[in-house]
């Protein structure tokens, strides 16, 4: 039932964000739980790592390299190239760049399995970007973005050093004193971590109620060519250098699938709730354009 429930989770963030349109009310005082709920998705991962997944990162240097100058170089310059050419405001291209610069999302693992890729190298991935991304995000969005907005960097790099750095740290002591008992209790944990991406989106889209209906479809349209580009240039950059199928869909998966939630964290703490809406529909999208890439490849020999 947990897994079925969790295999769901596109469903859940579409019909949460109906309910949150509807009756902003209900979650527009919840503003300030996104940060510990993008806190505990972070402890969550850190408790499903084990030491010897930081190992990994030797045995497979170069997928793990092509994998990171994508993510980092193609997802963050193909968000602002589409925020000019449709034209977004400051607001909305500035959360775009966030979604761009952020590391690899944990969904990305799951879609992975999904696939039938490389789960292994899939969670060393993403373990590599997240640790990246505390210094490497904030500089990226200086970067594209400083020059029309200020850019808090040295405390934004501080923030999710708080977020992501700190509990991933101690999910990984936890799981090395209690390993055999969090083993038990994995996809529960998966589920908590879906519940907490879920209420953060409906807290955003609670938040931009009144102005969903003027930006919204362009909005999308852009998420959904971000999400695409790096899906393709993930599997196409790893075949066009040689590399087994397994790999190819588990690179174009790590790089299309963002860390969303921390880009909406750190737009509502630094920018505007305006700024944290791409990241919150980004959520919804590349779950689902996950789920039917990986149900596709699952079904090929």
């Amino acid at each position: 039932m947990i897994h079925r429930i969790n295999a769901l989770f596109p469903l859940w963030a579409i019909l949460f964000s109906l309910v949150a349109y509807n009756m902003p009310t209900l979650f527009v005082p919840l503003k300030g739980s996104i940060t510990p709920l993008l806190i505990a998705i972070m402890f969550f991962m850190g408790v499903t790592l084990r030491l010897e997944d930081f190992a990994r990162v030797l045995k497979a240097p170069k997928a793990i390299l092509l994998t990171v100058v994508l993510q980092f170089f193609i997802m963050p310059l193909v968000a602002l190239l589409i925020s000019k050419a449709f034209h977004f405001s400051t607001e909305l291209m500035v959360g775009m760049v966030l979604v761009g610069a952020v590391s690899g999302g944990t969904a990305s693992n799951v879609m992975t399995y999904l696939a039938k890729g490389d789960v292994a190298l899939s969670i060393t991935m993403t373990l590599t970007s997240t640790l990246l991304s505390v210094v490497v995000t904030p500089f990226l969005t200086l970067l594209y973005v400083g020059q029309s907005v200020p850019v808090p960097a040295t405390d934004m790099l501080l923030s999710i050093a708080q977020i992501v750095l700190a509990p991933v740290v101690l999910g990984v002591v936890v799981n090395y004193f209690l390993q055999a008992t969090i083993k038990r209790y994995e996809p529960y944990l998966a589920t908590f971590s879906m519940v907490a991406i879920v209420f953060i989106i409906a807290i955003v889209v609670a938040l931009n109620q009144g102005r969903i209906a003027n930006i919204a479809f362009l909005t999308v349209l852009g998420i959904m060519l971000h999400n695409l580009t790096g899906l393709a240039s993930g599997y196409y950059a790893a075949k066009w250098l040689g590399y087994s199928h397994a790999i190819c869909k588990t690179i174009a998966i790590e790089v299309g699938m963002q860390n969303s939630g921390l880009a909406v964290a750190l737009a509502m703490k630094y920018f505007t709730p305006l700024s944290a809406l791409p990241g919150a529909i980004f959520s919804v999208w590349h779950n689902i354009s996950g789920a039917v890439l990986a149900g596709y490849w699952s079904r090929q020999k």
